[in-house]
């Protein structure tokens, strides 16, 4: 999750996609994106990245549900790796200096039944491709403390951009846009941080007119 969060337009964004969030992040940015599995963000090879672990195991159900034969089995192995998989997770204790060994097992064999024997179906075809090309970063979780496995967080930052767009529905201009993406990172930024939006903005229109530095939307740490 971001510390600071940054929203802008949907032109903009459809014009140059990862290379708007990029210079949004800008190239020292060295932490771990959590998203969904859009096209944008698998661009991002510059960037540790966590595909929502929740989006990929909805889909798979619903390939198990409406398929049958070796393709339905396929997707029944792949769905008992998985729970395996968070079976261990759920064991730590239990497992003690064994859980690494017992977590990494697990986490190889979702990969293995993913790209194994893979049927002729497309949807299974097109699952398995995605885990044979970004199963790392499915499982980015596994391994670096503090990321979720889902992108709830991510979704949760930025939803009341959502609602207000549909509400007021936004700005048509450039200038007028640049002025929401402001106030919407602004509010979301304080959120995160508990601070005050009135505060910071009323210390910014300060700063304005006596000539001062604005206060920091970030706070030191």
């Amino acid at each position: 999750m971001f510390p600071q969060c940054r929203f802008y337009s949907v032109s903009r964004w459809c014009q140059s996609r990862s290379g708007v969030l990029l210079e949004v992040l800008s190239k020292e940015f060295d932490g771990v994106i959590g998203c969904d599995y859009f096209s944008a963000f698998r661009g991002l090879s510059e960037c540790a990245i966590q595909f929502c672990f929740a989006h990929l195991i909805r889909v798979i159900p619903c390939l198990h549900e409406n398929s049958s034969g070796f393709t339905k089995d396929w997707a029944t192995s792949l769905l008992n790796s998985i729970r395996k998989m968070f079976r261990v997770i759920h064991r730590r204790d239990e497992l003690g200096a064994l859980f690494d060994d017992e977590l990494e097992d697990a986490a190889m064999q979702v990969l293995t039944s993913a790209t194994t024997r893979v049927p002729a179906d497309n949807k299974a075809q097109n699952l398995a491709k995605r885990l044979a090309d970004h199963g790392e970063s499915y499982l980015k979780f596994l391994t670096t403390p503090g990321i979720e496995p889902t992108n709830n967080l991510a979704e949760q930052a930025i939803q009341f951009v959502v609602i207000d767009r549909k509400v007021t529905q936004g700005s048509k201009s450039e200038g007028g846009q640049r002025s929401l993406d402001r106030i919407w990172t602004s509010t979301a930024t304080c959120s995160q941080s508990g601070q005050s939006l009135l505060d910071i903005i009323g210390g910014c229109v300060t700063a304005h007119f006596q000539g001062g530095l604005p206060p920091p939307l970030i706070p030191a740490t």
